[in-house]
């Protein structure tokens, strides 16, 4: 069994305690995938950069989580999709949206679903698109900036996703509610 070290301020180098800092002071603790990450803190430097920009970015709510939880899903995340279930219930996101994403059924709007469709072809081809997916994104209502947004989710998806499924990070106790395994 692989043991990844789960840092606090006392264990993490000096370069990395102000980033779990910054964690504790946005969550009101440290979630379990950064306590992980603080093993380099340019690891967690980085995902917590690309997550500012991401949710700074041009989706709403509803967008942002059909992208993360669409990735997370699909990397069969054990630990993001229970976290993101709970981010998504405080964005106030509709537990319609959340539970289609976890069990794989269809989105409520069809901008939705094809923002999910867009976000699954760019993870399960490697960015190696066909001109009719990148129309049928537009036609939806998307625009290129979307389209480089949605490679943005997918870079800091990729570092959480790849990150828990190395270290088989726990769920932390308040998102154990949100239990998830892909069917």
């Amino acid at each position: 069994m692989r043991s990844f070290t789960r840092h606090d301020q006392n264990s993490a180098s000096e370069a990395a305690k102000p980033l779990l800092e910054k964690s504790n002071k946005a969550f009101g603790r440290v979630p379990g995938l950064h306590a992980v990450m603080a093993e380099s803190p340019e690891l967690l430097n980085g995902y917590q950069v690309l997550h500012g920009l991401f949710l700074d970015s041009s989706f709403d709510a509803d967008e942002k989580t059909v992208v993360w939880q669409t990735i997370n899903v699909e990397h069969a995340c054990h630990y993001c999709v229970p976290a993101h279930t709970g981010i998504a219930k405080l964005m106030k996101v509709s537990d319609e949206i959340s539970n289609a994403l976890r069990d794989e059924t269809p989105l409520p709007t069809p901008k939705l679903e094809a923002l999910r469709d867009f976000t699954l072809a760019m993870v399960r081809q490697r960015g190696e698109l066909e001109d009719k997916q990148l129309d049928a994104f537009y036609a939806a209502g998307y625009t290129q900036r979307n389209v480089l947004e949605v490679i943005l989710g997918l870079s800091q998806k990729v570092m959480s996703n790849y990150t828990n499924h190395i270290a088989k990070t726990p769920v932390d106790k308040v998102f154990e509610v949100y239990a998830w395994e892909k069917q």
